[in-house]
């Protein structure tokens, strides 16, 4: 086929994806050789992956694109824009509130973005007559590198895409296709010699620039994470109780975002600055319930509920004590474990030996003993 074919269909291509709601469509090719596969064989083989096993165990197919699907020629990588109306850093300052990452605020975005990749996979199979393949972030597919290679943006030093056009607020689909479409110019670094998204992060997660070791990112912690969390971190995590925005948020390339459109990703108002001692309170049916069709429930309610624990002993506030001593008879090890040392932070030397020699005797797992006793 003439290249101005190809170069007609790419330019349609735009148009459909943008009809679809996509903010932003480039294109790269699935078969170029990279090195991103031996670059995560090095992350996992230095731990960095934490207990994230299934980046172990599908460290091959993450490998390359082809290892996905071998017919593979090119890769669509859209973006839907989800940027918020206030700096996510603000958050920060209110103690007795939970901070929610933006990204989970609202409604979950794997089905708003699935849907729309197929629907514009299908058009692009009608007009190709080439199979197509779609991908959200819960494939293993390298997204990040793809959409650095399509021109989409550059991931920065803190590892997460950022684009000249949106900032720090995308949510990333693919379409892998069959056919050979016209390729985007690979994304620069613009990172230049800034520094900020690594000297922002509360628990020092970077070991250097462009590599981040999970077991100390707050949003690995709070999500990923199952058990207690080492306590040398907890003070470090503030009132983050989902995720962490901080290195996105810092970005100066911020300057150019604009707020998403998208209403299903718009926050919700019980995810805006929700009261610590309402979560703490939640049981399993209640957590289900307050964040259906939200990502927070990918979670579950123990991990939610410890870190909602671990924010209420880093406010300061003596208020809240009670909702962490209402957590001391908790079914889960890692909330009860979260509780006491809540209420070691918040409370003074001499009420904290009345609690432990009340409450410490009853409690049956030595984790939590060496709580009480730590």
């Amino acid at each position: 086929m003439p290249t101005s074919i190809f170069d007609d269909l790419t330019n349609a291509l735009r148009d459909q994806a943008q009809a679809c709601g996509f903010a932003i469509c480039r294109i790269a090719s699935a078969r170029a050789p990279w090195q991103f596969g031996d670059d995560l064989q090095g992350y996992v083989d230095e731990g960095y992956h934490g207990s994230m096993d299934w980046m172990r165990t599908t460290l091959a197919r993450r490998s390359h694109p082809t290892k996905m699907w071998a017919e593979a020629r090119s890769a669509v990588v859209l973006g839907v824009n989800y940027g918020p109306a206030a700096d996510p850093l603000e958050a920060l300052d209110h103690k007795t509130k939970g901070t929610i990452s933006v990204y989970a605020q609202g409604g979950d975005y794997h089905k708003l973005v699935k849907k729309r990749l197929k629907q514009l996979a299908h058009w692009l199979a009608r007009q190709t007559s080439e199979d197509v393949k779609v991908f959200v972030d819960t494939a293993p597919l390298m997204e990040k590198p793809l959409a650095a290679r399509s021109g989409l943006g550059w991931q920065g030093k803190h590892t997460n895409l950022v684009s000249r056009e949106f900032g720090s607020w995308l949510f990333l689909g693919v379409i892998l296709t069959a056919s050979d479409l016209t390729t985007d110019a690979v994304g620069k670094d613009h990172c230049g010699s800034c520094t900020s998204c690594l000297d922002i992060c509360p628990t020092r997660a970077f070991p250097e620039p462009y590599r981040i070791d999970a077991r100390r990112c707050i949003s690995y912690l709070t999500i990923e994470h199952d058990g207690p969390i080492a306590n040398e971190l907890r003070p470090l995590m503030g009132n983050r109780i989902y995720g962490c925005d901080d290195c996105l948020a810092v970005c100066p390339w911020n300057k150019y975002a604009v707020r998403g459109k998208e209403a299903l990703l718009w926050p919700r108002a019980e995810n805006i600055l929700p009261d610590l001692a309402d979560l703490s309170g939640l049981s399993d049916a209640g957590f289900r319930d307050h964040f259906a069709g939200s990502p927070i429930k990918r979670a579950g309610r123990d991990r939610f509920v410890r870190n909602v624990l671990i924010a209420i002993g880093n406010s300061g506030d003596q208020m809240l004590t009670s909702a962490a001593l209402d957590c001391l008879k908790d079914e889960s090890l890692q909330v009860r474990d979260a509780a006491v040392w809540a209420l070691k932070t918040l409370l003074p030397g001499e009420e904290f030996e009345t609690l432990r020699t009340e409450h410490a005797p009853d409690e049956p797992e030595a984790d939590v003993l060496a709580q009480w006793r730590g």
